[in-house]
């Protein structure tokens, strides 16, 4: 039986990373009617959190459990067989592992299917065409702004594609309270990027300005917001750490590096500078002063050609000067920071769709873009990496081979973060 929006939603989210497993947490809650937790997995994998970085997320008091693709479909598959399938499941996961997950949920033929939603975590500046494509066959894509809901639909109309599914929503993690000065504190928090910018150079260069700038401004608290501690991955590859490099300086007493939930840092910022991290939307929705860095150029490699029109790009010149950039509120408005309506009123049309699509007596086939038909040649390869077989038996781990398994994971990680740059960089030379 179909589930009706007055009855309870059981809701499952899928993520590949701290970051995404916080937006799909959030998002679940906002868009539908569950009044349970929902019940959250996590992909093993590269990026794979740890239980640090999932807890200082602070969306969920429980710990989502680590699945690799095949065990998430044989979960979905079991719970259904209990009749305890689950209603909605989010996706929150880059392009390729939601066409893979379609795949896998369409070759499960379950009686009923639940109402499958994915989205982006933030700024949508890179691989918007292709990361599109492979998210199309979800019942509901939510853009987190009107610029990207307009850009979506345009690409799926532009290939043939339905652009039913695209709704216009908001980043679920945007809130808090206001800005509100208080006398005697002046803070300038550095929201960083973990390959944003990417060099060693260009990340010593930001490094080092925000230390002088700190040393020129003594009266100033200058903090440096890292995403993880060395060892930990997140969405994206961290070569350089701020962290190591910092040890070639001598920062003063007033600078300082900090961790830990976004949203607490920014109950404390006065001036908030990024290159392009989407912590520059949040501390914008409150109202917090906001400078997108110009000094490295405005370039799409960068993201920060993202915010041309904000009225916030700036460079540490003008910083060190004291001088903050003025937003334009037309800008925000389109971005979905700033708006005349309530902000819990931006999930309206995504709950209704989430809605009459459970009231239907059957939802239809999962129809996606990219097909043996129309990619036969990129399909199968996207496909093959994830090796979503859930007709394989799953095997029994005693706790030595999870031992093994956890030690194999973390030397698989100190080779990606720490060996495999040094062997690029002798590669170079």
């Amino acid at each position: 039986m179909p589930a009706s929006s007055s009855e309870a939603v059981r809701v499952a989210v899928l993520a590949d990373s701290d970051t995404r497993w916080k937006w799909g947490a959030l998002t679940a809650r906002r868009i539908t009617t569950a009044s349970a937790e929902p019940t959250g997995f996590v992909l093993r994998g590269r990026a794979t959190p740890t239980a640090r970085q999932l807890a200082e997320t602070g969306v969920s008091t429980a710990t989502p459990r680590e699945v690799t693709g095949a065990e998430f479909l044989r979960a979905i598959r079991d719970a259904e067989a209990r009749g305890e399938g689950y209603d909605v499941l989010v996706l929150a996961l880059v392009g390729g592992t939601v066409r893979a997950v379609l795949q896998g949920l369409a070759d499960l033929a379950l009686d009923r299917r639940p109402v499958i939603v994915t989205g982006y975590v933030g700024v949508v500046y890179e691989k918007l065409t292709d990361g599109l494509l492979l998210r199309h066959g979800a019942d509901v894509v939510l853009a987190n702004s009107r610029h990207d809901a307009e850009r979506f639909r345009a690409v799926y109309e532009g290939v043939g594609a339905g652009a039913g599914s695209v709704v216009e929503a908001a980043l679920p993690f945007l809130g808090g309270a206001p800005h509100a000065p208080e006398a005697g504190r002046d803070t300038l928090v550095f929201a960083a990027q973990p390959s944003v910018p990417a060099s060693r150079a260009e990340r010593a260069y930001v490094l080092r300005r925000l230390v002088d700038h700190a040393r020129l401004h003594p009266d100033r608290e200058v903090l440096l917001k890292l995403r993880s501690k060395p060892g930990e991955h997140t969405t994206h590859l961290e070569e350089f750490p701020f962290q190591k490099l910092v040890r070639d300086l001598d920062p003063p007493a007033n600078f300082r590096l900090v961790y830990g939930h976004m949203g607490e840092v920014l109950d404390r910022t006065d001036l908030l500078v990024t290159v392009s991290s989407t912590a520059a939307l949040e501390a914008l929705h409150r109202r917090i002063p906001t400078a997108i860095l110009t000094d490295l150029g405005v370039r799409e490699a960068l993201g920060n050609h993202h915010f041309v029109g904000s009225g916030l790009l700036a460079s540490f010149d003008r910083l060190d000067m004291r001088d903050a950039p003025a937003p334009d509120e037309t800008w925000l408005a389109r971005q979905g920071v700033a708006s005349d309506s309530p902000y819990e009123a931006a999930f309206d049309a995504a709950r209704e769709r989430v809605a009459e699509l459970l009231a239907l007596p059957a939802l239809p086939p999962i129809s996606p873009y990219y097909t043996a038909e129309t990619a036969p040649g990129y399909l199968p390869g996207i496909l093959a990496r994830h090796r979503l077989d859930v007709t394989a038996p799953e095997p029994r781990e005693s706790g030595l081979r999870r031992v093994v398994r956890e030690a194999a994971r973390g030397a698989y990680r100190h080779g990606v973060q720490r060996v495999a740059p040094v062997i690029r960089r002798l590669g170079e030379l």
